[in-house]
């Protein structure tokens, strides 16, 4: 089967789900895709990719990895308060395996299909190793994005749902938790909601603390740290604190919002109907560095988190 065969039979879906009034005026079958930008909106653009054996487990299901590769870069568009709205696929395959491709594709489109995305081009080629690149695109009010910059001292320190799922699933494969590895969830409804509110915002994508560390030297500030209030599924509970921690600080791939907000805007957001909950597990300050704290008591932790090239 060649290229454009795979391309016809498994990525040209005319069916059109997205919700945005903005519709692709060019998508897939020409070299490039064209979109009109709605006005008074900046484009927010980013990019991911998935290796087999890096990524995810050799033997994950298909259906799975449709959806995460979309799902890992939802969650970045999230992270900037930004509304998803389509992406772009590059795709290298070691071999046609038709059963492979069915699966990933309808994960990719249930996943899109469930945040109002549109597959709109991309690239198919044959490699060595099986790996996956999306890039994925957004909108957003023109000076609305929230920016990793943008901690102030005093500001909550927040982030939804629970951390360190997907570290314990990978270490526990075929614990319910796996679903947390392999479908993750992309924020995106809560990182619109905190458009306006957020002073700062990343996703959990390499470990909480590693991905806190970025937002607080992009702002040139501190953390305080609450290890108490880390919000935890009830199986690490089970485990002894200092590996609850190193999985919530250091696990990453929860794909979790953490953002810093004022008090007052932290009273506003929770006067919202959310589809998540949101806990804050801390607090910026003036003092550079992040310092964990047990019952008003420090602790000298270091949590190192995911290294690309460690």
């Amino acid at each position: 089967m060649a290229e454009f065969s795979i391309i016809d039979t498994y990525f040209n879906r005319q069916t059109v789900t997205s919700t945005d009034v903005n519709s692709v005026d060019l998508g897939i079958g020409d070299d490039s895709a064209l979109l009109t930008p709605p006005p008074n909106q900046q484009l927010v653009i980013c990019a991911d990719t998935l290796v087999a054996g890096r990524h995810f487990p050799l033997n994950t299901a298909a259906h799975a990895i449709g959806w995460k590769s979309v799902a890992v870069n939802l969650s970045d568009i999230a992270a900037m308060a930004a509304k998803p709205h389509s992406i772009l696929l590059a795709l290298s395959l070691p071999q046609i395996d038709h059963d492979w491709l069915k699966g990933f594709s309808q994960g990719l489109y249930e996943c899109c299909d469930q945040f109002g995305v549109r597959l709109i081009g991309g690239d198919t080629t044959q490699s060595p190793h099986l790996t996956i690149s999306v890039t994925a695109l957004g909108w957003i009010e023109t000076g609305k994005a929230v920016p990793r910059s943008g901690a102030q001292v005093g500001d909550y320190v927040c982030v939804s749902g629970t951390v360190g799922d997907a570290a314990y699933a990978l270490q526990h494969l075929g614990h319910p938790l796996q679903q947390r590895l392999d479908y993750p969830t992309p924020r995106c409804q809560l990182g619109q909601q905190l458009k306006g509110l957020a002073s700062s915002m990343i996703d959990v994508s390499d470990g909480l603390a590693q991905d806190l560390g970025h937002i607080l030297k992009a702002s040139h500030v501190g953390a305080t740290l609450d290890l108490d209030q880390l919000p935890v599924n009830a199986a690490l509970k089970k485990l002894q604190q200092e590996k609850q921690w190193q999985y919530a600080l250091a696990g990453g791939d929860d794909y979790e919002l953490c953002f810093t907000i004022s008090r007052q805007n932290y009273e506003k957001i929770l006067q919202q109907q959310l589809d998540v909950n949101i806990t804050k597990i801390g607090q910026i300050t003036q003092q550079k560095g992040l310092t964990f704290v047990q019952n008003g008591v420090d602790h000298s932790l270091q949590f190192y988190g995911y290294q690309h090239f460690a």
